[in-house]
């Protein structure tokens, strides 16, 4: 009979624990190409099959802005920033479609693919941050929809247009760490993907999409932006079309941000490990 050598074992994969688990990183890193395949793998199912394809990443924040500037510029009077404020409203409701499908698509990550859950091993939160990466193509159509509707009212670019790519990624770094959040919750109490979508349409109202953060004044200001798209979603309009933005609101937002990702990783990888039981 014939002997195994002594130089192989098994390679067990052991759940983070302690009273302050964590993902291990490391893992995540030499897995990270992972993360690209989710991401191409949810662009091709996401317009598999449409008739419209691609174009309803620019149908949506295009028609709310329409509806919006009816309601809102004419009833509320809403101000704008010395912008026409269908411009105004494009490019925040551009931001905020790609930030909330990116928030959707990680959510569910887990839950829709329970065999790649249970009988593959690799480091999970790969799966919610990967179907964030696909805010990049969101966002870059968005923005492509952006230039003839910025001639048509002569609006020119801020004179910080490029920086443009650094406040991107801070949004998908706001949608990945809310992604890790929720796809974790997703998993454990199945009744939260019904709370999602209003959870997402209060948190519209939330933030400085429709209106600038100019119009809330005193302390309630730097409430608004301790929610951490505030400060990513102004920057970037402020970016495109030079409005002003506040630079302490940023930097709350900053904060707010790596609070939630650091949370987000140490509650995902406190639960990880019944995630294969749960799902």
């Amino acid at each position: 009979m014939m002997r195994a050598d002594a130089s192989e074992h098994w390679i067990e994969n052991r759940p983070s624990v302690g009273r302050l688990p964590r993902v291990r990183l490391g893992d995540v890193w030499s897995h990270r190409e992972l993360a690209f395949f989710f991401a191409w793998r949810d662009i091709k199912l996401r317009y598999k099959q449409t008739v419209l394809g691609v174009m309803w990443a620019v149908l949506q924040p295009l028609i709310a802005m329409i509806l919006f500037s009816t309601l809102l510029e004419r009833a509320a009077h809403i101000p704008s920033q010395g912008i026409a404020y269908p411009v105004f409203a494009y490019i925040g409701l551009a931001a905020w479609v790609a930030f909330t499908t990116a928030v959707s698509r990680a959510a569910e990550s887990l839950t829709e693919d329970p065999s790649l859950v249970t009988n593959v091993f690799f480091p999970r939160v790969l799966a919610p941050i990967g179907a964030t990466l696909p805010i990049v193509l969101d966002l870059a159509l968005g923005l492509s929809v952006a230039v003839p509707l910025m001639a048509a009212y002569g609006v020119g670019p801020g004179d910080a247009i490029a920086l443009v790519p650094v406040c991107a990624v801070g949004i998908g770094l706001v949608a990945a760490a809310t992604g890790v959040w929720l796809s974790a919750l997703n998993v454990l109490y199945r009744d939260f993907r019904y709370a999602l979508s209003f959870g997402l349409q209060a948190w519209l109202f939330a933030t400085p999409v429709l209106f600038p953060s100019s119009i809330v004044h005193g302390a309630a200001r730097d409430i608004l932006f301790v929610n951490p798209a505030a400060g990513m979603i102004e920057a970037f309009r402020g970016c495109v079309l030079g409005t002003p933005v506040n630079g302490g609101g940023v930097a709350i937002s900053a904060g707010a941000l790596v609070l939630l990702g650091t949370t987000g990783l140490m509650y995902f990888g406190r639960v990880e490990r019944v995630f294969a039981d749960r799902i």
